[in-house]
């Protein structure tokens, strides 16, 4: 049986943030009422359903590049039949699917692309929680990760996964940044501001998940490559997967070109006759009720 309460857009579905900040939005932040954590959230739902096609289309592509980390998040939770176990900012879905078939018989899964999921759960009702890069993206992270250690029973797991360091991502933090330069997108507010690189620190993670009651916390590094055949094609991929993409798409051709110009200068050192492979690598985690 699985269980699949919501399946809404939600920040924790993405790789990456950024995107161009309306009048009325512009008025909303001056104001204070965007660091209202409710009307974040708000903000986030509309935010990522703005690139809900584009993920629909890079959807093969990213589970071939994301299996390592996939496959790194359910190997440490050593899933039994019949375990109950909660998908969070599940997108597309297939962490969860893989899940699903290691709990039979006999097992359910809750897949749910929203964090507020967790609120109906009661206290210790799932064996294991999954999170592919969705804690880093939430309002309140320290906070979901609470809510997790409430849902989980006594020896529960939780593995998660979020994106390392911008010097170790290049792929991602050389594209957001030169968006935000040509003024497509705003900057996040701080470096641990919700988005991509929000958790990137191994010791944050581990003091925000010893501060939410986790115990046996192991932390640790898994290498990708963000690879396309050539430039062109990593850098449609790109705008696709980004909630900024439209934004860069519906720009003026003059600054959409000067754009993709800058990233594909920034990262000329990854660009061969073989096509475009730039290394990106996640912090992924595992730790126990």
């Amino acid at each position: 049986m699985l269980g699949r309460p919501q399946r809404l857009p939600h920040a924790g579905a993405g790789l990456c943030g950024g995107r161009t900040v309306s009048d009325e939005e512009l008025r909303a932040l001056l104001s204070g009422r965007l660091n209202d954590p409710e009307e974040q959230r708000r903000e986030s739902l509309a935010h990522w359903d703005t690139a809900a096609a584009g993920w629909a289309r890079v959807r093969p592509w990213l589970r071939d590049f994301a299996a390592p980390v996939t496959q790194w998040l359910i190997d440490a939770l050593e899933l039994q039949p019949g375990e109950r176990v909660l998908d969070l900012a599940a997108g597309p879905g297939e962490v969860g699917l893989l899940a699903a078939e290691l709990i039979q018989p006999g097992g359910v899964l809750i897949s749910s692309d929203q964090s507020e999921a967790m609120v109906d759960l009661p206290v210790a009702s799932v064996d294991a929680v999954l999170c592919r890069w969705g804690y880093m993206l939430m309002v309140d992270p320290l906070a979901a990760l609470v809510e997790t250690r409430r849902v989980l029973k006594a020896g529960g797991r939780v593995s998660l996964a979020v994106w390392g360091s911008p010097a170790a991502n290049p792929w991602l933090a050389v594209s957001s940044r030169v968006i935000q330069e040509h003024g497509l997108a705003e900057p996040p507010a701080s470096e641990t501001a919700p988005g991509a690189f929000a958790l990137s620190d191994p010791e944050r993670l581990r003091a925000m998940l010893e501060e939410a009651g986790f115990v046996d916390i192991e932390i640790d590094a898994v290498d990708l490559v963000r690879g396309a055949p050539s430039f062109g094609e990593w850098w449609e991929t790109q705008l696709d997967m980004s909630p900024s993409g439209p934004a860069v798409r519906e720009a003026p051709s003059d600054i959409a070109g000067a754009v993709a110009a800058a990233v594909e200068a920034q990262l000329a050192p990854y660009t061969s006759g073989d096509g475009v492979a730039i290394p990106a690598r996640a912090i992924v985690a595992l730790a126990s009720a």
